[in-house]
């Protein structure tokens, strides 16, 4: 059975992919700038690749917020260090919230698949969520002073905010075919009738 991928999609799981190990490996060997500059470059082809660059530009940019929120919170209660890329104490480190941006970049391509299923979104981000944590522990990216603790807590946020983001990416989609406005309704104009119409009026 043969199955057909849409390149976009493809290109965007692949841009997603590198740009995460190159910034985890960045913030890990004192490389962030590096890394940062590769997430950068993804999200510069994602948007000149969106039918509508502008939504998605806003989805990236909320994307970094809630990012910046909730891992500067986790960092604020002591379950996250970084070894590097901190440019203000208390915060997430730059190259955390480009992950983020990137991340955003996936919502409406290759995990497009999550919009308008909640519950399913919720399920991938209580698992996924933790598990991409880990993965960056495991190359050197972050501490945790608590792991089980630490990767709890990634599950409960995750499980919560990837269902806020899917609905954001349903409402800033850029890249889906935009619906045909339908024509309004107008009342018959008289005038309009043809002749030979009104003749037998």
């Amino acid at each position: 059975m043969k199955m057909n991928v849409d390149p976009k999609i493809a290109l965007n799981f692949i841009g997603c992919q590198v740009a995460w190990s190159a910034c985890v490996l960045g913030g890990a060997n004192d490389r962030a700038l590096a890394g940062t500059l590769v997430a950068a470059a993804v999200i510069v082809l994602h948007l000149t690749l969106a039918r509508r660059p502008a939504p998605e530009a806003l989805l990236i940019v909320a994307a970094s917020l809630i990012g910046l929120v909730w891992d500067s919170t986790l960092i604020a209660i002591g379950l996250f260090t970084y070894p590097s890329g901190i440019l203000v104490p208390g915060l997430a480190p730059y190259w955390m919230i480009a992950l983020w941006a990137v991340f955003a970049t996936s919502l409406n391509l290759s995990m497009g698949f999550l919009k308008g299923r909640l519950w399913l979104a919720a399920l991938v981000g209580a698992v996924g969520g933790p598990l991409s944590y880990a993965a960056g522990g495991r190359l050197g990216g972050l501490e945790m002073s608590e792991p089980m603790l630490a990767l709890g807590a990634q599950a409960l946020g995750w499980a919560v905010l990837l269902p806020v983001l899917t609905h954001l990416a349903a409402r800033w989609d850029g890249c889906s075919v935009a619906p045909s406005p339908a024509a309004p309704e107008k009342d018959e104009d008289p005038t309009l009738i043809p002749q030979e119409a009104r003749s037998h009026v």
